[in-house]
């Protein structure tokens, strides 16, 4: 995979620049500013996740294409402690940070596409697409 822009998460600066990065690309490939925002949301959850779970992560950013359809493709990457509960993590309301528990369920419903890797110990990838309409 060719990846247009690799964003390390390891402070808050991280979480600010991955979502800038997010942002211009999905400007220049014509998202509307509706898009641009929920794209940007989703970036920023992503980010803040790693950054309050894990020592480290990074926010991958590409094109995606698909017969005729090219959208935004966002992966995060950690290698954290994992997801003990996938389940848990994805029912709205749940937070193992007492934070509103909207993080992962939310990103889920910005996006066209969601994908969830994870194992307790070795880390967590997740994949995103948001196609362009």
């Amino acid at each position: 995979m060719r990846v247009q822009s690799s964003v390390e998460i390891g402070t808050e600066w991280g979480i600010v620049s991955a979502r800038q990065a997010g942002r211009e690309l999905s400007k220049e490939m014509g998202f509307n500013n509706v898009d641009q925002a929920r794209i940007a949301t989703a970036i920023s959850e992503l980010a803040r996740n790693i950054y309050l779970y894990t020592d480290n992560g990074v926010i991958d950013l590409d094109v995606a294409e698909k017969a005729y359809s090219k959208g935004v493709k966002i992966v995060a990457r950690d290698v954290g402690p994992g997801i003990e509960n996938l389940r848990d993590a994805m029912t709205d309301g749940y937070s193992s940070s007492n934070g509103l528990g909207a993080g992962l369920p939310g990103v889920k419903r910005l996006m066209d596409e969601f994908d969830i890797e994870s194992e307790p110990g070795k880390g967590t990838i997740i994949t995103v697409i948001k196609w362009l309409r």
